[in-house]
């Protein structure tokens, strides 16, 4: 069934009751998309009575028009948590793990860390490749997005691509996010995050181009927790979303123990 961007609301903020909202999950979406692309983890996470918060990274989304900072990106999510009377749980894919964990090694108050498609270290060939193509595809104007909306088909299917481009393309700015997150350590993040007791779980795609440096992140973090999705690509949470839903849900039951997450999950 075809799903129309005109059905997404302008804001994705969902709160559970005050009796069941002991867990708020933030979402935090990749390069070039929204909060949007989180659409059917909002659905799941929503029906198990937790508080879910969405959000738009700057030069994204919402907020297309102001420009990618890592201290704008940190300030975000800040936001997100607010006063949460409850657990903390924050959920990162691609440019958002490497902000999340950017975010929480400075801080940032959260009870446990979940990121996808973030085990490529900044700076390497894929990176600077990578901003460069996005210099040349941005250079192309409108058709940019047209282009990027045609490649998100391909590679998580019409209802997937429908999620990516609801909230808005953003790539114009590509290059401009992607350059700032030069000045991303993840590697160091993840070591501090192990000093500092946060539990850190990683949900990778098993055909994630994104794995080049997964051993060198084991080793960082050797009490983090590690789940495979099988045959998902490096949008892991569009290509395989039930998949990464139950992971999701095992995630917050495994690392946020009474937070009062309903159901049970089944094996990937």
């Amino acid at each position: 069934m075809a799903v129309r961007a005109s059905s997404y609301p302008r804001e994705v903020v969902v709160s559970a009751s005050q009796e069941s909202a002991a867990t708020r999950v933030v979402l935090v979406h990749g390069v070039r998309t929204s909060r949007t692309m989180w659409r059917r983890q909002v659905d799941l996470l929503t029906s198990r009575g937790l508080d879910v918060r969405a959000v738009d990274l700057p030069g994204h989304g919402r907020r297309r028009d102001e420009p990618f900072t890592l201290a704008r990106a940190r300030a975000v999510l800040d936001e997100a948590v607010g006063d949460a009377p409850g657990r903390v749980v924050v959920v990162g894919l691609s440019l958002g793990g490497y902000v999340t964990l950017h975010w929480a090694a400075r801080g940032g108050r959260c009870d446990a860390v979940v990121v996808s498609s973030c085990t490529a270290r900044p700076g390497g060939t894929l990176h600077r490749s990578f901003i460069a193509i996005s210099r040349v595809i941005a250079a192309t104007g409108a058709g940019a997005d047209r282009l990027s909306d045609r490649a998100a088909r391909l590679a998580v299917g019409a209802v997937g691509a429908v999620d990516v481009a609801a909230g808005g393309l953003s790539s114009a700015g590509q290059a401009t996010t992607l350059t700032a997150v030069l000045k991303t350590d993840p590697l160091a993040d993840v070591a501090a995050l192990e000093r500092s007791g946060v539990p850190l779980r990683f949900v990778v795609g098993e055909w994630d181009h994104f794995r080049l440096d997964e051993r060198a992140f084991r080793a960082a973090a050797p009490s983090a927790s590690w789940v495979l999705v099988h045959r998902a690509n490096h949008l892991v949470s569009l290509h395989r979303p039930a998949a990464y839903g139950r992971a999701l849900l095992d995630a917050l039951r495994d690392l946020v123990p009474g937070g009062r997450v309903s159901g049970r999950s089944t094996r990937l």
